[in-house]
Formats: structure tokens, sequence, C-alpha cells
């Protein structure tokens, strides 16, 4: 099955050898940039980023990474600036981004919107996040990034920390690391754990994540420490963000006990979970992760909108 023309609004929708298809895809990606090599894959091809939430690395990574394969990108980056604003409903605004583009990714407030979306889109439609739902291409560039550090995520100790119930990026990650052997840890308070049908879907596949509520016990025996914002925006009742606001916070002092591998990952922006010291340490990969999610999006741009096709002109191999 060839992804060209398919729309990615869950990590579900692409199996095994699909995803790595795209981080092997995106390696080479990388490997070309380092030789200052530009590959026009996608010259006269039009990309819509349709955010009618905030976002700072999804929507411009999303546009580096077209504009590297040599297309264009149109789009907003709020909603107020739409003509949601006067009434228009999301399925016509699709519809009519369906006219103008070849591809659009979506990031919407309400869960649920992207996949709705791909009901009245002509074109794939990319999911860069839906609310507390899911953040796909985040999760692909986590695990190019997981691999990167280790060869392999099978058997990698993931310790996943802070907002897991509103946490968009760790729902979609959850259930890739699970896919591919990882061994998990869940780190929040009670009122933040993942929710019950995530959980669900690991168990499905005989994953039982350990769960914490002290993030200390665990640094010792991570391999990844995946650090998450706690989510005011998120949040239905302020009662509820003032009673876990500043939860968990990484410190130099705190990763003394890590081992000496360790990575740490975010999916940023932080607020104060992270202290600006750690960013000095081995450990600290979170502004690495995040340049990696454009080698990651160029990958999966070229192979939605061409297929497998572009392997011939990139010396890419097909994943087994």
């Amino acid at each position: 099955m060839t992804l060209r023309g398919r729309s990615v609004v869950s990590i579900n929708d692409l199996n095994d050898d699909e995803i790595l298809l795209i981080l092997d895809t995106a390696v080479r990606m990388a490997e070309l940039a380092e030789r200052d090599e530009h590959p026009d894959l996608l010259g006269g091809w039009v990309l819509a980023n349709l955010f009618f939430e905030p976002s700072t690395r999804t929507r411009l990574s999303f546009e580096s990474a077209m504009k590297r394969l040599g297309g264009d990108v149109i789009g907003f980056s709020e909603g107020g600036s739409t003509s949601a604003m006067k009434g228009e409903t999301l399925a016509d605004t699709v519809r009519m981004v369906s006219g103008y583009s070849d591809a659009a990714v979506i990031r919407h407030s309400r869960e649920g919107a992207a996949r709705m979306a791909t009901q009245f889109a002509t074109i794939p439609v990319i999911n860069g996040g839906d609310g507390a739902g899911q953040h796909p291409t985040q999760t692909l560039l986590d695990l190019y990034t997981i691999r990167k550090a280790f060869g392999k995520v099978e058997g990698v100790k993931c310790a996943l920390v802070g907002d897991l119930k509103y946490g968009r990026t760790v729902h979609s990650l959850a259930i890739a690391l699970a896919r591919f052997g990882a061994q998990l840890t869940l780190v929040a308070p009670e009122a933040l754990q993942m929710p019950p049908e995530i959980l669900r879907a690991l168990e499905e596949r005989g994953v039982r994540p350990r769960v914490e509520t002290a993030l200390a016990p665990v640094i010792p025996e991570a391999d990844v420490i995946y650090m998450t914002r706690i989510q005011r925006e998120r949040f239905p009742d302020p009662e509820e963000y003032a009673r876990v606001a500043g939860s968990y916070r990484l410190t130099v002092d705190a990763l003394k006990g890590a081992k000496a591998h360790a990575i740490v990952l975010h999916p940023l922006p932080r607020v104060d979970e992270i202290d600006a010291a750690v960013d000095a340490t081995a450990h600290a990969k979170y502004f690495e992760q995040a340049l990696n999610g454009v080698h990651v999006r160029m990958a999966l741009l070229a192979l939605l909108l061409r297929g497998e096709e572009i392997l011939k002109e990139i010396g890419g191999q097909r994943a087994a």
C-alpha cells in the first residue's frame, strides 16, 4: 500500500512498515541537508497550514519542510483571521482549501476536528494537533529522535512525565512506543494520568506500563525522560489546574542520578518543568528534537504527495 494521497490523523493510520519508511526517508533528508543538497521534490505543489490554535514549531517546521522541498505554503496562524469568525463551518473551510492546495495541515482546539476534516477534503489532511486528541507528526519526530540516540526503540525505557491526561503528544507517543517494543513508565499526578482509552489500547498490545506519581525514583532507570507541560488551556476547571501546576520540575541536581546516556525530551514549549540549566547538559535533546521535525515532515510530505517514487530521486530505499 502506498502512502501517496493518504491522510494522517492518528499514528494508527500508519502501519509499522510505513512508520519505518518515513523515518528512514527522514534520515536521507537529513543526510542531504548536511551536504547542503536540497531536492526539488515538490516544486509546484502547495501546502495549506490551517492553524486555528497557536503554534510555533509545528507550523514553522511544516513551512520549512515544504519550502526546502521546493513547494509553496499558504494558510493562517490563528482562527480569528478567518471566515470562521463570520460563521463559516470547518467543513466549508476544508472544502475551499482543497481547491487551493495539494495537502493541508490542520491544528484545532476541538478533538476530532482533523478526522472530520478528512470527510470533506479532497486532498491529504495531516493532523497538526486536535485538542487533547492526537499529534502524529510529533510522534514521528519523537521516534526519530529516540532511534537516532539509541539505534533502536525496542527495549528502550521511556518515562512519560507530566500532563498525560490532556497531553496529545504523549497519547500518540505511548501507543507508538508500545508498538515498537519500548518499556513505558507513566509519571503524573493521579488527576493527570493517562486516559483509560489509551491504557486500553496499550493493554490490547499486551503492554502494562508502570504507573508512578513521583519522578525522582524513575530517573535512574530511564533511558528517555519525556517531560511535558501542564497545559492550562486544556483544563475546564481553573482550580484543578492550580492543584497540579508545577508538579514536576527537572533540574541538574535531579539528573545527577541519571544514566550517562539518558536523554531528556520535551515537545515544547516548556514553562518551568525543565530548568534552563539542564540545557547545557549532555542529556538535553529537546532542541535537537524540534529540529528533527523538519526532516521528518519533509519525508512525510514528499511521501504523501508523490509516493515512494521519490526514493529514486533521493537515493533512499523502502523499509523492509
